[in-house]
């Protein structure tokens, strides 16, 4: 077509959509339970599940605040992999049964 300007890749996904792909759309062979498609309301529950709200839980009693601590003490929480946060939060607590703040 002459004269019409270069398609951008969305442009080409969108067209591409349009038309069933050359090979046939996907077809379960029933053998790989991995590899079966959703049903609808498998799919509805996914999305269900997405949407739910994140963050704390309701009733949760911690507050977000900011805080520096020594280079070494973040590194040494940091190196126990995920979860540190709690981790120091629980030696805080620990702290604080045998110690008055101030």
């Amino acid at each position: 077509m002459a004269g019409s300007k270069p398609q951008t890749n969305r442009e080409k996904a969108l067209l591409a959509m349009k038309s069933p792909p050359p090979d046939g759309y996907y077809e379960w062979d029933g053998k790989d339970e991995d590899d079966r498609p959703l049903t609808r309301e498998e799919m509805q529950e996914g999305i269900k599940q997405a949407r739910k709200k994140m963050g704390r839980p309701v009733g949760s009693r911690k507050t977000a605040t900011t805080i520096r601590l020594d280079d070494e003490i973040l590194e040494a929480f940091k190196a126990t992999g995920p979860g540190w946060q709690t981790r120091l939060n629980d030696a805080v607590k620990d702290w604080l049964k045998t110690h008055s703040p101030g």
